[in-house]
């Protein structure tokens, strides 16, 4: 084999040029960034998430790292210092306490800075949405097409395998505060309560429960009224989670179709209005349930457990698991139209 001058040269030229196009490629690289890689070395420090106005009325100590020490949440800092709204990547804005009119929110919005509209209202109990068009970027509701999905309740997977029925005494109960003869709730209890004793508890009778004495006196009944005080798809609140699964009663609901409910609980874990053809017929079912099948609306409790969500620190740290996953430069056009769909 004859060694060959041009051979070795056309190796020193192929090297020579595979090093300037890989000079040319880093080169590339380092001047045209990959698309959010900006966003990714920002958050390599924690997401500041500015509550513009704490939801409830008593704000509790935000300042350690909440999410972390109570939910095992890391890289979420929640803050109401509105001196921090330049650094903030997201500001919550609770409805329940926005005023009229924009010119109690911020005077600007920092270019990548995301406002959350929240609420766990329903839409019939919500007023004034026209006014905040083109002014959000997401939305945190009850409805689970929400952009970040805040439901009263859920249930989890437990390993216990066994069935806690409380001692019944009595039948049926509900507890209302808010008594207006015009909602559909009124008018079903006032139509069934011509066919049974109905145990009724809160404001609305002069019975107020105390905190501790609710699920106790509620988990005495066989069944509860779990009905909502609007009917809207999704809207299954505390009347359900605490008042009747967590009580350890079966929930007799109102609220949005059947199909709707099975989203969330089993089929067989409650009792719909709308499953029967009047409620002399509902009456006469419940009165005549025997032990047996009473027991199988429990059945539920051998594969899961209630959960319920209650703290709104957990909402909002919920944000921070959400984020990367959430759109980016949207604007809801019409809040109160898509709130109302």
């Amino acid at each position: 084999l004859r060694w060959s001058p041009w051979g070795r040269l056309g190796v020193k030229a192929l090297v020579t040029a595979s090093v300037f196009i890989t000079t040319l490629w880093n080169l590339r690289s380092f001047l045209n960034p990959p698309k959010g890689s900006g966003e990714d070395s920002k958050h390599s420090e924690p997401l500041v998430i500015l509550v513009w106005e704490w939801p409830s009325k008593e704000v509790p100590n935000i300042s350690r790292d909440v999410c972390h020490e109570l939910y095992s949440i890391t890289g979420c800092q929640l803050t109401i210092e509105r001196q921090l709204l330049h650094q903030a990547d997201v500001v919550v804005f609770p409805h329940s306490r926005l005023q009229p009119g924009q010119d109690k929110l911020p005077k600007e919005r920092l270019p990548g800075q995301n406002w959350v509209w929240v609420s766990l209202e329903s839409p019939s109990n919500t007023r004034a949405l026209a006014v905040w068009n083109q002014t959000f970027n997401w939305v945190m509701t009850y409805r689970q097409d929400s952009d970040i999905f805040i439901p009263y309740g859920k249930l989890v997977p437990n390993r216990s395998a066994t069935m806690n029925i409380p001692a019944k005494t009595n039948l049926v109960s509900w507890v209302i505060s808010n008594y207006h003869r015009t909602q559909k709730r009124a008018e079903v209890y006032k139509n069934l309560s011509r066919y049974l004793h109905v145990n009724i508890y809160g404001k609305a009778n002069n019975k107020p429960l105390c905190k501790d004495c609710l699920l106790p006196t509620i988990s005495k009944s066989k069944f509860y009224l779990a009905f909502e005080n609007s009917i809207h798809r999704d809207y299954i609140t505390e009347k359900l989670w605490r008042n009747s699964l967590l009580a350890g009663t079966v929930p007799v609901v109102l609220g949005p179709p059947r199909a709707n409910y099975e989203q969330f609980v089993p089929a067989d874990s409650f009792i719909h209005v709308n499953d029967f053809d009047s409620l002399e017929e509902l009456a006469t079912f419940l009165k005549t349930m025997n032990s047996s099948r009473y027991q199988q609306f429990f059945a539920w409790q051998k594969r899961f457990s209630v959960k319920l969500y209650t703290d709104w620190r957990e909402r909002i740290c919920a944000i921070c698991m959400a984020y990367p996953h959430l759109p980016r430069g949207h604007l809801y056009p019409d809040l109160q139209s898509w709130f109302n769909s």
